[in-house]
């Protein structure tokens, strides 16, 4: 039987047939994805073929192959770092939730996602949510942070998934495909999924004060099936987001500001550091490349982990 992987647990795994029937399904011994260390060899998305086998009363499946995935969005652990977690696969767009300040996004976690997702070519959309709690200061910064991530490219919209500001319009972007939603814990995935469609009713937790951090709601990613022929994929919120199998001179390729400007640069394998006649220096200097932006490139090629004692506009602290 064919089916599509609606949840994960690490062991188990919810399977959507292709007659619309769900199996609890398990993997038929040990095996990997074209070389893909990860520690999840299935994840949410995955197209799989399973054998349906009934033991004593109970039917379960037996995942014996994945088909080849379309794409997917991976992610080193900040904890282990020699380990990567595949979050979820075959994504027609990913939505990517932000809040200012309860909790904070900060710039270096957004660039790294949207790196991410370049790699794998997955259109990223950059949800500033939580718009109806800030004061007028606050506002004007997430409306400045939206404006730089517009002139890079990608497509911004602020809401509230409280009041319901532009829940709409995610919806509208929605119809027809598959959307994973992400971000940290805290940000309010949970709250818009249910804003989205309130007979899913996904558990929600309130932020910690002292911290100003989410409380992990979504353990394990699972996929829904939405009634306006669209789906969602609600993931755990990621406290850190870690760069896998990328080098040093392919990483500014997904930088869109970056890959227009690399053919102007001296020297093809330009790292955009130290070397003379550089395009995005110069660019850099003329304020026509976000400085902000920048700086997560330049951690990156460094190699460096995440950092959070950085401002939102890129400053450490």
């Amino acid at each position: 039987m064919l089916g599509i992987v609606y949840k994960s647990t690490g062991s188990w795994y919810t399977v959507k047939s292709d007659n619309g029937d769900f199996y609890n399904c398990r993997i038929k011994g040990k095996f990997r994805i074209k070389g893909i260390k990860s520690t999840n060899p299935i994840a949410v998305g995955d197209k799989v073929h399973f054998d349906v086998e009934t033991i004593g009363d109970d039917t379960i499946g037996i995942i014996h192959k994945i088909e080849e995935r379309k794409n997917y969005i991976i992610r080193k652990s900040v904890n282990l770092s020699k380990q990567t977690h595949i979050i979820a696969s075959n994504l027609d767009q990913v939505f990517l939730l932000i809040t200012l300040n309860n909790p904070p996004t900060h710039s270096i976690f957004i660039d790294r996602f949207l790196v991410t997702a370049e790699a794998y070519h997955i259109p990223a959309i950059l949800v500033f949510n939580k718009i109806d709690t800030y004061t007028d200061e606050e506002r004007d910064e997430v409306k400045y942070l939206a404006a730089m991530y517009r002139e890079v490219g990608y497509t911004c919209i602020g809401i509230s998934a409280v009041t319901g500001k532009n829940v709409d319009t995610i919806k509208e972007w929605m119809v027809g495909k598959t959307s994973m939603f992400s971000g940290h814990s805290g940000v309010g995935k949970s709250t818009l999924i249910n804003a989205i469609d309130s007979n899913l009713n996904l558990k929600t937790a309130q932020i910690s004060e002292q911290h100003l951090q989410g409380q992990h709601t979504t353990t394990f990613a699972e996929m829904y099936d939405m009634d306006f022929d669209a789906r969602i994929i609600d993931t755990p919120g990621i406290k850190g987001f870690g760069i896998v199998d990328m080098e040093k001179v392919e990483i500014g390729d997904y930088f869109p500001e970056l890959f227009k400007l690399k053919q102007e640069c001296k020297f093809n394998n330009c790292l955009h550091l130290d070397e003379p006649k550089c395009a995005i220096k110069d660019a850099l200097e003329e304020g026509t490349i976000p400085w902000s932006r920048y700086r997560s490139y330049v951690q990156m090629v460094a190699g460096e982990d995440e950092h959070y004692r950085v401002d939102t506009y890129g400053e450490k602290k």
